[in-house]
């Protein structure tokens, strides 16, 4: 890790953002029980809900929502282990810096600018 990094920020704003993401995935696994239970208690006919979206999209949304969450949860815990080991702020394929401003836009960054663009499928 470079010296542009103080690594008990780096850890602490970690550690908030993974809190934050942790009652979030609570939050939403609330809602989706809550939609579950709606729908086994509602008719199954819930397509003509003059009220909005059915129990169905929105549960297709809350799981969607849930698993990029969970997704977010384990890049932010691969962050604090590069914090703690030191591999923190450098990039995975290339070995570079990773610029200030993308992980101060994106803390859990694994990779530079450059490497996230030439490879768009891998994460970060």
């Amino acid at each position: 890790m470079s010296d542009d990094f103080d690594v008990n920020t780096v850890r602490e704003a970690l550690r908030v953002e993974r809190e934050e993401t942790v009652a979030l995935i609570e939050q939403m696994a609330s809602r989706l029980d809550a939609v579950i239970e709606a729908t086994a208690d509602s008719s199954s006919d819930d397509e003509h809900d003059p009220e909005g979206s059915t129990l169905a999209v929105e549960r297709g949304h809350l799981v969607a929502q849930l698993e990029r969450s969970r997704v977010r949860l384990d890049e932010l815990d691969a962050a604090l282990i590069r914090a703690e080991s030191g591999d923190y702020g450098i990039c995975e394929i290339c070995g570079e810096q990773i610029s200030a401003a993308r992980l101060e836009a994106l803390p859990a960054a694994r990779l530079c600018i450059t490497c996230a663009t030439r490879y768009p499928t891998r994460r970060w």
